[in-house]
């Protein structure tokens, strides 16, 4: 019986220390200032990456993040190693196609454009597809309509970047894809939510995607 407090206050004290250990292990920080949240009943923030992932991408690796456009009200953003490549607060979103264009071997970001798939004109789209270098990555999110300009030729052209649904994709839907020049296979980054009146979370519009993921770089062409 008289060993019943030293015992308690040791497994007390046991207890506290694993906490700590445990907290600095998983979070990498000082484990004292989260043994306070967890005893002021506070729930630890998980740890986020670059462009809000949830794990760190590989090495050789970019983390992304695409959202494209909540109907014709919110614009899309494109995010890449935690740098706002598109989006409304940097004022260079449009509607209709966002295209951020990346060095594949470098990861340096190149050009951003947008271009009007209801009032444009496709063939800006045509030039600006038609010259990519071997190996350029190509980031694109959606706002309002992709689609009705769209043309037998700039389709092909998103097919050879290793879009599947580029083939299907109609007017107001919505669509996420990261391609490259030179794919081999067809991407594994792409989702498309079909315009659908009985579906539509918006009135006349599909509800807005977001993906996230890491995009491998290319290893330097041969000379």
């Amino acid at each position: 019986m008289r060993l019943a407090g030293p015992l308690r206050a040791v497994a007390v004290v046991l207890l506290v220390g694993l906490t700590w250990l445990l907290a600095s292990s998983i979070l990498g920080g000082d484990g004292s200032s989260i043994v306070k949240m967890i005893f002021a009943g506070e729930q630890p923030r998980p740890h986020k990456y670059k462009c809000g992932l949830s794990a760190p991408c590989p090495p050789k690796h970019l983390a992304f993040r695409l959202l494209s456009g909540a109907a014709n009200v919110i614009g899309p953003k494109i995010c890449l190693e935690d740098k706002i490549l598109i989006s409304s607060v940097k004022d260079n979103v449009g509607r209709g196609l966002n295209i951020a264009l990346v060095n594949g071997v470098s990861g340096e970001p190149l050009e951003t454009k947008s271009f009007d798939m209801w009032a444009g004109d496709v063939s800006d789209l045509l030039k600006f597809l038609r010259p990519l270098h071997e190996g350029t990555l190509v980031f694109v999110a959606s706002f309002d309509d992709p689609a009705t300009k769209l043309n037998d030729e700039a389709r092909q052209l998103f097919e050879e970047l290793g879009s599947t649904a580029i083939k299907d994709l109609g007017f107001r839907d919505s669509w996420v894809f990261v391609g490259a020049k030179g794919i081999e296979n067809k991407s594994p980054f792409e989702q498309r939510m079909k315009n659908s009146k009985s579906s539509n979370k918006y009135e006349g519009w599909p509800e807005s995607l977001e993906m996230d993921g890491c995009v491998p770089l290319r290893a330097p062409l041969e000379s």
